[in-house]
């Protein structure tokens, strides 16, 4: 009998199982052919996603009659939270419904979200043609009930993508397993190109819904993200007699980590007990190693606990570090769906001597270089790079990551720098006290800082993916890349806390920092601040990762 039949191509896999919980085989399952049907679902999806995010808070700022503070803080809220749900997807998939259920479930109410954010869109339209029948020279104050439902639906869009965004990256990257050397391979080409497939859904919101939003009305700009998404889920399911789906263990994973971590502590105090115990009875010159390794498994309803759960629990804490250094990164990424876009839309956005383009449209260069860097990236750096490290990623995980940390302080240096040349521009030509007045600065001088965030993300956003979903134990690979989402849900946060704190303080002094009269606000010392911080993250982040210890062999130092 052989002693790893995994390895025949035609073999049952272990643990693994089709949709219906059936066995399956591997030459009939798996690998790219179900990864293209799971990237198509992710181009859909954020085409969905971002078709509501990216412009959003100019929904706010306007329907909705928010103040740019206020607008912005509510965006930085609601895309942490998107980026928080995924810890209780990633636990309910994990410990209960397994990835593939817990995708359908989301996919459900992401559509259910969708359908009632279209509904309050088409509540404000309605506003408006009032507004235009009684010809009343007021803005359309939105209803309090409007307002509401508006936000119930923004975070059941939320809730829905926490259970959607971190089962479905797992469950693409389960379709390859590691054991065999040129699917394990294929598996880390597969996080780049899942980004590649990302991005290119992002290029196609960008660039079709923001004009929709700004020239058509916002019920259609609400109204095709929705249907959008229902042909995301049509898709999914067409794959899935294809995938491959991991069976859920007996012992759910999650109590077995929290065991882990309490079992760390009790064995702690253990020996913290008998070190004194011993120095009290004048034993301490006694052979203290008397404690044998079984001594030290603790007893937990009569039965002793292995090294494993302990050693499981470890690799969590081990992350830490890691994903705490990772935040400055996340606040830097927050900028670009919010104060980047209020400081476009001030700028001459003429293209060509009829052509306008939207603010928000821009937002489409990130994901542009992305799709232009990762085919170079993936298929030209890392074989290089594999030559001389002999690592199939070419450069280690922590490696990808601090690089894209270090873009991120060189891009808010830029964007400081282009908002200095903003507020220089506005002054010469007396614009200071006009807010509503075009700056004579075109707004292709913001490019550098979007062409340096679209680098920042190719290296460092796919980096922390492959990062957090290979170094957790392998029944918790939802919960790793739950773990990276909420770097950002929580680096959204703190960039929320950060406008509102600032914002309260310098209104004191004179100005706000984030004035809805941009041109007297000082979004520049905003920029300065987070390269400040993003700098000082990167010295300590490079510090851990130095003393970082990988859960595989192939990976000995960064």
């Amino acid at each position: 009998m052989e002693k790893n039949p995994l390895l025949r191509p035609s073999s049952t896999m272990f643990g693994v199982v089709d949709f219906r919980g059936q066995p399956i085989s591997r030459s009939s399952s798996g690998r790219w052919t179900s990864a293209f049907f799971i990237i198509g679902v992710e181009i859909a999806e954020r085409m969905a996603y971002y078709g509501i995010s990216f412009n959003l808070i100019t929904y706010l700022t306007g329907p909705l009659n928010f103040s740019t503070a206020a607008a912005a803080s509510s965006v930085n809220s609601w895309s942490g939270a998107s980026m928080l749900f995924p810890l209780l997807g990633a636990f309910v998939a994990d410990s209960f419904l397994g990835r593939y259920r817990t995708i359908v479930l989301a996919s459900l109410l992401y559509v259910l979200g969708l359908g009632l954010l279209t509904l309050t869109a088409v509540l404000s339209s309605s506003c408006s043609v009032d507004l235009k029948l009684t010809l009343n020279s007021n803005s359309c104050s939105p209803a309090v009930l409007q307002v509401v439902l508006f936000f119930l639906s923004l975070y059941l869009v939320a809730f829905a993508e926490g259970g959607h965004k971190p089962c479905l990256q797992a469950f693409g990257a389960d379709q390859f397993d590691e054991t065999d050397n040129q699917e394990r391979i294929a598996r880390s080409s597969f996080f780049n190109w899942w980004y590649f497939g990302m991005n290119g859904g992002m290029i196609a919101s960008f660039i079709a819904l923001s004009y929709i939003q700004d020239n058509i009305g916002w019920s259609f700009g609400f109204g095709i993200p929705c249907a959008v998404m229902g042909i995301a889920l049509l898709v999914f399911l067409l794959g899935s007699k294809t995938y491959r789906c991991y069976a859920l263990e007996d012992t759910s994973p999650f109590i077995r980590i929290v065991k882990g971590m309490a079992d760390m502590a009790m064995s702690r105090q253990s020996s913290a007990d008998r070190f004194a115990s011993e120095v009290e009875a004048g034993d301490l010159e006694q052979d203290c190693s008397c404690q044998s390794d079984e001594d030290t498994k603790l007893v937990n309803g009569g039965k002793l606990l292995g090294d494993e759960q302990i050693d499981e629990a470890k690799g969590m804490l081990r992350l830490f570090p890691i994903w705490a250094t990772c935040l400055a990164y996340a606040i830097t990424f927050s900028q670009s769906s919010t104060l980047f876009n209020k400081q476009g839309g001030t700028m001459d956005r003429h293209i060509g001597p009829s052509f306008q383009i939207s603010s928000a449209a821009l937002q489409s260069i990130i994901s542009i270089v992305i799709v232009a860097f990762i085919p170079v990236y993936d298929r030209v750096l890392v074989p290089m790079a594999r030559n001389f490290s002999g690592l199939s990623t070419g450069i280690t995980h922590l490696q990808r990551i601090g690089i894209g940390i270090f873009f991120s302080v060189i891009s808010m240096v830029v964007a400081a720098l282009v908002e200095m040349k903003r507020i220089q521009t506005a002054r010469e030509h007396h614009l200071i006290d006009e807010p509503n007045a075009t700056v004579p600065m075109s707004i292709l001088w913001l490019l550098p800082q979007y062409i340096l965030f679209g680098i920042m993300d190719a290296l460092g956003m796919v980096g922390l993916q492959e990062f957090f979903y290979d170094q957790v134990p392998d029944a918790l690979r939802s919960l790793g890349l739950a773990l990276y989402l909420s770097i950002f849900g929580i680096g959204s946060f703190i960039s929320g806390l950060l406008v509102s704190v600032i914002d309260e303080i310098t209104k004191r002094e004179g100005e706000s920092w984030f004035s809805d009269n941009l041109n007297r606000a000082h979004l520049d010392y905003f920029y300065w601040l987070l390269a400040g911080l993003s700098a000082i993250a990167l010295v300590f982040f490079v510090c851990f990762a130095r003393s970082y210890v990988y859960k595989k062999k192939e990976y000995h130092s960064v």
